[in-house]
């Protein structure tokens, strides 16, 4: 009989006060150790640095990583342990999800048609002023 596997997202804060190397060291050892427990990866998403809603141990920043996977339902433990124990880790939680997550593609698409529209957006405002100036010239 063919074990369960669930899917599961992780989402992780590194500290970054060890400097940049430190910081892609851990991020690098935690999404290395979750592409070698699961069956599927789905996405890795690194937010990058981020500012921190309030600070944690004195630290303002941190490194964000969220992770999507399908694994076995014995990992996810597994994986907050190893988290508890990495004093890089400042925070993690991991949660499973109750439907079959789809990677976002789509999402540059959407976020070149959006920087299209700022573009618009100036060339119009860049312009308003141009006909006031003329019209008090007049």
């Amino acid at each position: 009989m063919e074990k369960i596997k669930n899917f599961y997202e992780c989402l992780f804060i590194a500290d970054v006060t060890g400097g940049e190397d430190a910081t892609k060291a851990t991020v690098e050892k935690f999404v290395n150790l979750i592409t070698a427990n699961s069956e599927t990866v789905i996405e890795v998403a690194q937010w990058g640095r981020r500012r921190l809603a309030y600070p944690i141990n004195d630290k303002p920043e941190g490194y964000y990583v969220v992770c999507t996977f399908k694994c076995d339902p014995s990992f996810p433990a597994e994986l907050e342990r190893l988290f508890n124990i990495d004093e890089n880790i400042m925070r993690s939680l991991t949660l499973r999800l109750e439907h079959e997550p789809v990677a976002k593609a789509a999402a540059p698409a959407v976020e070149e048609a959006a920087a299209e529209e700022v573009v618009v957006e100036e060339a119009v405002v860049a312009e308003e002023p141009a006909a006031e100036a003329t019209a008090d010239n007049e």
